[in-house]
């Protein structure tokens, strides 16, 4: 019997998590899932350009299960810009360490820390503010998860 899967640290949830070609209808086209954990990969190897080692020490897995992982991610990407494929990054089994915010008045996005309570929009004041870890299913579990660590 496999050991359970081990949940990854993703720094934060995505800006933007939906990408198609421009001219060409999302319901034309054939969806390619990226998972959080393989965006992570993606975002500290190739974009913040971290060792596979202290890359893997960040999302709490092995060197080789870090290697695996950016090595698929870098595949999906590959379809998405060779095929024309419609991406969307959404699920894996992650545990956010911080939080990304984003106001419905002024679209402002801000990072923020779980434990800090925000009531305002630190642009303009409001205080419709969308927690987007919430939106990727998760809430008080990632705020837990963060307290006994």
């Amino acid at each position: 019997m496999p050991r359970p899967r081990k949940k990854r640290s993703v720094y934060c949830p995505p800006f933007f998590s939906d990408f198609k070609p421009a001219g060409i209808r999302g319901s034309k086209l054939e969806s390619l899932w990226l998972a959080l954990d393989e965006f992570e990969a993606i975002r500290l190897a190739d974009f913040l350009g971290m060792d596979h080692a202290e890359a893997a020490d960040q999302m709490d897995i092995s060197r080789s299960t870090f290697s695996r992982l950016a090595e698929r991610a870098r595949y999906k990407m590959a379809q998405f810009l060779i095929e024309g494929r419609h991406l969307r990054i959404d699920g894996g089994d992650v545990h956010f360490r911080g939080n990304l915010i984003r106001c419905q008045s002024c679209q402002h996005m801000f990072n923020s820390a779980f434990d800090l309570a925000l009531e305002k929009c630190p642009s303009c004041g409001s205080s419709n503010l969308m927690d987007m870890a919430n939106a990727y299913g998760h809430g008080d579990c990632c705020l837990n998860y963060h307290h006994r660590k």
